[in-house]
């Protein structure tokens, strides 16, 4: 049987179901050439055979299981390690190797691609977003150089901040005091070349101490007053509300359109907040007399509930002979806001196989104490769980720690690592659960491990 060889350049969903041509295998890959970042997937060329997906872990090692006891050698499989772990989309030039059955080199590409086209959202991504995506990978590497020179330690906070940024959503920090809180805040705001406000929140707060004001002034008339209108602190690229829980409910609502809306509405006017536009809020999990706890319609407008921990020992050891000497200089500003902007679109397009869809809807659902399939143990710790807002926030997430890591479409690693900021704050335990001592933070993680044991079994 005659073949013909040829290059084709192409991004494919992964793994790929190809079209079957008259039962025999159509289409063999002599080279794979991938670009950085996906290397890792693949070790050596592959064949694909007619009709057939890439194996997972279990079906291959069925396979090879039946090929020992003397299976057809039509039927063999490669091992493991030259699959990819789970699906990916991938720009990649590929030498082909097409048999005389199949009629056109294009009409066959074209058919898989349609075949595929079901099996993850978005088309795929184009050569400019994946340019952009591995720029954001080496400036996240620059990043977490320049927060260094600052910043010791906090490593997992400063990634799920930028999470937020890239996902347009907003924190909510809680940490005791002394953990360099306000200081991350602050020095990703310079790095990224955005406008910072810090606003401390205390019970005699007013809106319009946030919002800004209309102030009566002299007008070029002589004579002649105007009210001209004053700008809050709210306008501002990064919004940190310190301690949000210590002003009134009334001062912490006006946070609430600038946070949904990106926008402030004075005596009838509304003015646009600048863009990009993140609030960050800290709470102080000791000392609650005097504070007013937010509401869980404004907790669920955060995107994440980020736990800030006390640093290591040997992180204490660099913060008492790093930080008590010399100021540390001004730190380089290696992106603009421009840009960030830019990076969120490529996350919004970023593809997410039907599988992670599925696995987000679930583990949210399987939160709720009267849903189906909900476990025992859920009703009885659980009192309320998570609404649909936590599944947007939750792909959202996966998809902007995907491109962080420098990957093309969303991985099941992606969405446990979302899991916990998204989720915590959004399930509310009953007594029985604190009587034993059973928080939030552990329902998600035993949720997760379940979920990840039964997508393994199937």
């Amino acid at each position: 049987m005659g073949t013909v060889s040829t290059m084709y350049t192409t991004a494919m969903p992964f793994p790929v179901k190809f079209p079957t041509v008259n039962k025999e295998p159509s289409l063999k890959i002599a080279a794979l050439s991938l670009p950085a970042g996906a290397a890792g997937f693949f070790s050596r060329p592959f064949a694909c055979f007619a009709g057939k997906k890439f194996p997972s872990r279990h079906q291959a090692s069925t396979r090879q299981n039946k090929l020992k006891q003397g299976g057809t050698s039509q039927n063999k499989v490669h091992p493991r390690k030259n699959f990819p772990a789970r699906n990916h989309n991938f720009p990649c030039t590929l030498a082909l190797t097409c048999y005389n059955t199949t009629p056109s080199l294009e009409a066959f590409m074209t058919e898989a691609k349609t075949e595929n086209k079901g099996s993850q959202n978005g088309s795929p991504l184009s050569q400019g977003d994946v340019a952009a995506i591995d720029a954001l990978r080496e400036d996240y590497r620059k990043m977490r150089l320049e927060l260094a020179k600052v910043i010791i330690g906090q490593e997992k906070v400063i990634e799920q901040l930028l999470i937020c940024i890239l996902a347009r959503g907003h924190g909510l920090l809680m940490g005791v005091p002394g953990l360099a809180k306000t200081m991350i805040v602050n020095s990703l705001a310079q790095a990224m070349s955005l406008q910072f406000n810090r606003i401390q929140f205390t019970p005699d707060l007013m809106p319009s101490d946030i919002t800004g004001t209309d102030i009566l002034q002299e007008t070029d008339q002589p004579g002649r007053r105007a009210f001209v209108f004053t700008k809050g602190p709210v306008f501002a690229n990064i919004i940190l509300a310190d301690e949000i829980n210590r002003t009134p409910p009334k001062t912490q609502s006006a946070l609430l359109e600038a946070m949904q809306e990106h926008r402030v509405t004075v005596a009838g006017r509304m003015f646009p907040l600048p863009a990009p536009f993140f609030v960050l809020a800290t709470q102080n999990p000791i000392e609650q007399e005097g504070t007013y706890p937010l509401p869980e319609a404004q907790l669920d407008r955060f995107m994440f509930f980020i736990h800030v921990d006390y640093p290591s020992r040997a992180e204490e050891g660099r913060i008492a002979r790093e930080t008590t000497g010399a100021a540390a200089g001004a730190l380089s500003k290696l992106i603009n806001g421009e840009q960030i902007m830019g990076f969120q679109e490529v996350v919004q397009r970023v593809p997410v196989p039907d599988h992670i869809y599925e696995l987000a809807v679930d583990l949210v659902r399987r939160t709720r104490p009267r849903a189906e399939n909900t476990p025992e143990w859920i009703k009885k710790w659980v009192t309320w769980g998570a609404g649909p807002r936590a599944i947007q926030y939750l792909i959202r997430g996966a998809k902007a720690r995907a491109v962080l890591y420098g990957s093309y479409l969303v991985r099941m690693e992606d969405l446990e690592a979302v899991a916990a900021p998204v989720l915590t704050h959004r399930i509310l335990t009953n007594f029985q659960a604190q009587s034993e001592g059973i928080t939030s933070t552990e329902i998600v993680a035993r949720l997760v491990e379940e979920l990840r044991g039964e997508t393994q079994r199937g």
